[in-house]
């Protein structure tokens, strides 16, 4: 989920990818494992689990490329079975430049779905801010997650979150910046309920309590699947978020996503696509949109080296804007 203070915000792509803030970590969202339907999923004929609520519009978003602006270089080391650490820079003309330190131990259970499961994350970055997770699987269906983040010596985010997963339902509730003192609070709740075996509907309830002000958005879901495709969409007060993915073949995929947002009354629609070139170890994602940005990234494997080279560019027509960068992954 990351911080859960922004769910009630507008569509994610409104500042993007031409935005000055500093790009979230890569660990700021729910690790695919844990948005992913259980191992223990039916395979009887019975209706299956609907999976995570965050997970719903994931096959579209996975398709669109990642912003990339200056020169990125990460590490990754795994240590032993269980610790693996990572070493990030960024270099930019753009925003501030950092140096961030990532580690990660892992878990191994009878309730992990993925042998490498993350139990405990910790990254900080060279301004002192600090972020860390703890993702724990109490039974085979409870799990429960908590989040900590700080901005430098400032706390920004503490949230816990517990969800159940039934055979064809998931639920889950967010408690978000508890204050006892200023009185305030973020509750989350989200219900996920399999109808048939490619339909899935449910909801999510956002409240929020202050001293100067109180009040809850309402946001209805709903997704149909096939082998080939998946529709999503996501509507309440707070706006609208649509998507529709498409798998032509194994070496192209495409998606479609509509963002509308009441709070800035502003809307975007976006194409992207991602295109695999296993001969030649090379994968490039590109995308447009209603507000004339053009982006790509090719990211291509050095074999036999253990390190992956990351090319992309970003052009903002309307604002007469471009960006560049290069990075490598090693590791």
């Amino acid at each position: 989920m990351g911080s859960v203070l922004a769910l009630s915000s507008g569509p994610g792509h409104q500042n993007w990818p031409f935005s000055t803030d500093r790009p979230p970590s890569r660990w700021d969202a729910h690790p695919a494992h844990w948005d992913s339907p259980p191992r223990w999923e039916r395979r009887d004929g019975r209706l299956p689990n609907p999976g995570s609520f965050h997970s719903l519009h994931r096959s579209c978003k996975d398709v669109f490329p990642q912003q990339i602006e200056g020169v990125k270089m990460i590490v990754n080391k795994t240590l032993s079975s269980f610790f693996k650490i990572s070493h990030a820079l960024h270099l930019s003309a753009v925003s501030p430049s950092y140096y961030r330190f990532h580690v990660e131990h892992l878990q191994s259970d009878d309730y992990s779905k993925d042998k490498d499961a993350p139990a405990l994350i910790g990254e900080m970055d060279s301004s002192g801010s600090l972020n860390a997770h703890a993702l724990l699987n109490l039974t085979e269906r409870v799990r429960a997650r908590t989040v900590f983040q700080t901005q430098q010596s400032q706390f920004v985010t503490w949230q816990f979150e517990t969800e159940y997963r039934g055979n064809d339902f998931t639920a889950a509730v967010t408690v978000a910046n508890p204050d006892v003192l200023r009185e305030s609070v973020i509750l989350v709740a989200h219900f996920l309920q399999s109808v048939t075996s490619e339909l899935v509907l449910g909801g999510e309830l956002v409240y929020h309590r202050g001293r100067a002000e109180e009040g809850g958005i309402l946001t209805l879901a709903g997704q149909y699947s096939r082998p080939n495709w998946v529709a999503t969409l996501n509507a309440g007060k707070g706006g609208a978020h649509a998507s529709y993915y498409h798998r032509a073949n194994k070496q192209i995929q495409v998606g479609v996503e509509f963002e509308a947002s009441t709070r800035t009354q502003e809307t975007t629609t976006s194409f992207g696509y991602q295109m695999e070139l296993p001969e030649a170890n090379m994968v490039f994602r590109g995308m447009i949109n209603s507000r004339c940005i053009i982006g790509g990234i090719l990211e291509k494997r050095l074999t036999p080296l253990p390190a992956t080279l990351i090319m992309g560019a970003f052009v903002n027509h309307r604002g007469d804007k471009l960006q560049v960068g290069l990075g490598i992954n090693v590791g």
